[in-house]
């Protein structure tokens, strides 16, 4: 029988965890976006332009960590309480890399680690 990879990713602008799911064990990590909250508040005082430009450079850097992670992998839900989960699977849509990556997005709330587990399980059962 064949092994499948499979992945959850919960995410909003900043953070992300990821949940690979494996023989029913979990291995779990995070990756951040280098855009803070205070970052944008220190920004806004000197140029909003400039800002916006660096915001829009580390948040791309942000999503390619996460594609970088999910090639690797054949099923993936993708899922958080922002619109970032979206705006990952239209950057993952557009790269042929990810044609064989099933690929799903579920709205959720903030979670703690423990309901992120069940929900990736869940969902993957």
């Amino acid at each position: 029988m064949k092994n499948i990879k499979q992945i959850g990713i919960w995410m909003d602008h900043s953070t992300a965890f990821i949940m690979e799911l494996t023989n029913h064990e979990f291995l779990e990590s995070s990756v951040s976006s280098e855009f803070t909250h205070e970052e944008k508040e220190s920004g806004l005082s000197k140029s909003e332009n400039l800002m916006h430009h660096k915001e829009q450079h580390q948040q791309s850097a942000y999503y390619k960590k996460l594609s970088q992670i999910i090639k690797d992998f054949q099923e993936v839900v993708l899922f958080g309480p922002t619109e970032a989960k979206n705006e990952l699977l239209n950057l993952l849509k557009a790269d042929h890399l990810f044609n064989d990556v099933k690929i799903a997005v579920k709205d959720s709330d903030k979670m703690t680690k423990r309901h992120m587990r069940d929900f990736v399980e869940a969902y993957f059962k």
